[in-house]
């Protein structure tokens, strides 16, 4: 029974020491982990940056802008006289020089009015013939005392009235013939015909071309001159110091991938337009083998010298935007926050020129977090390769 008992004692110490043993570690395991949350917590709390350097402007400004091009010279030629379209002879695509007729138009009312007012100048002829023979005769017995002189007068008013009437007359003889010749719709220059929106037998109306079921009235044809074309851009406010003589602009259109063609600078709007902010430039460029038509879409290349050359750029995604104006996160040599007032220049999608604030040497926060306060210790990392996409190289600690 001694025995038994002893064994029994032993046995519960040593599930008494195992257990015990077990709770130590639970505990150990406890104070551990509690240990290491604390530090991740830690280092949780200091937010990880990537910071970049400064970089000195470009020498060259670069810039691409959507352009247009357009004819040297375009011209919609509208009806003059009312009438029906007897028949056109030139359409799309047709190359014409200046007065070769483009179509005709069958007036007869204005045909009959022709031939009103030259029956009215003969009318007109016939009655000054008469009152000039009549006021001779007065005239002449006025010589001889045979009749009183009031009489003489009267009779050089009415041959002066007959005149007046006759030269009124055959003003409106020219403008009748004047409107005879606008029945032929000829081309004002040499040029190709880009538009033609009449057929035989439409109706034109004097003023304007053929009518719509709305009463509005289009253009017969379009006339333009491609020798030479214009190229029309909107340049940005901040980049219109660059449009000056002697400016070049590389174009490339849709229509022709594997081609540049070359414009020059011919003058600008010198004004803004208050919605856009942005000036209306105008440059020129040759077009002998008629490649490019108007109304092309055109994207510009410019480039020019950099009057901002001195100064520093970083990247847009690195301003901080504050009630107290523009300014940067940089981080010290104790990798700690310090936000600093900066006055900005010229700003793009990707870079922005500083003109005063930072010195090339300060380490600047590229997209700061927003919750960043001044004072706050930072982490700074390096991002993993593909990341980087702000052109600027990052440098930093790798993690």
């Amino acid at each position: 029974m001694a025995s038994m008992s002893r064994k029994h004692k032993l046995l519960l110490g040593l599930i008494a020491l195992v257990l015990g043993l077990y709770v130590v570690v639970l505990l150990l395991g406890r104070i551990t982990h509690n240990a290491h949350l604390h530090d991740v917590a830690e280092e949780s709390a200091v937010p990880n940056v990537a910071v970049i350097l400064p970089h000195k402007a470009d020498s060259k400004v670069s810039l691409t802008l959507p352009g247009t091009i357009d004819a040297w010279y375009q011209a919609p030629i509208y009806a003059q006289v009312s009438g029906y379209v007897k028949m056109w002879y030139k359409d799309y695509g047709a190359v014409v020089h200046q007065g070769d007729v483009l179509a005709e138009i069958n007036a007869p009312a204005l045909d009959a009015q022709y031939a009103q007012a030259l029956a009215d100048l003969d009318a007109q002829k016939a009655k000054y013939n008469l009152a000039s023979v009549t006021a001779n005769r007065w005239r002449a017995m006025g010589h001889s005392q045979a009749v009183s002189g009031q009489s003489v007068s009267v009779a050089t008013a009415d041959e002066q009235a007959a005149y007046a009437k006759m030269e009124a007359a055959q003003r409106n003889v020219d403008h009748f013939a004047a409107l005879e010749k606008f029945k032929q719709i000829v081309a004002p220059f040499d040029g190709v015909v880009t538009a033609r929106s009449i057929n035989v037998g439409d109706y034109v109306n004097s003023g304007g071309g053929q009518l719509n079921a709305a009463g509005g009235a289009s253009e017969l044809f379009t006339v333009a001159d491609t020798h030479r074309l214009r190229l029309f851009i909107s340049v940005p406010e901040i980049f219109s110091y660059i449009l000056t003589d002697g400016l070049t602009a590389e174009i490339h259109v849709p229509q022709y991938p594997d081609r540049t063609f070359t414009a020059k600078f011919l003058t600008a709007s010198l004004g803004y337009d208050p919605n856009t902010r942005t000036a209306v430039s105008e440059f020129t460029l040759d077009n002998a083998d008629h490649a490019l038509w108007p109304g092309t879409f055109a994207s510009v290349s410019l480039k020019a010298n950099n009057n901002a050359a001195h100064l520093l750029k970083i990247p847009t995604g690195s301003l901080v935007f504050q009630e107290k104006g523009m300014q940067v996160a940089t981080v010290d040599q104790k990798n700690t926050v310090h936000f600093k007032n900066i006055r900005v220049g010229k700003m793009a999608d990707s870079s922005t020129e500083v003109q005063a604030g930072i010195t090339a040497d300060d380490r600047i926060i590229n997209n700061p977090p927003a919750d960043l306060l001044e004072g706050d210790p930072v982490h700074i990392v390096t991002p993993a390769r593909g990341y980087n996409q702000s052109g600027w190289e990052e440098s930093g600690d790798d993690d």
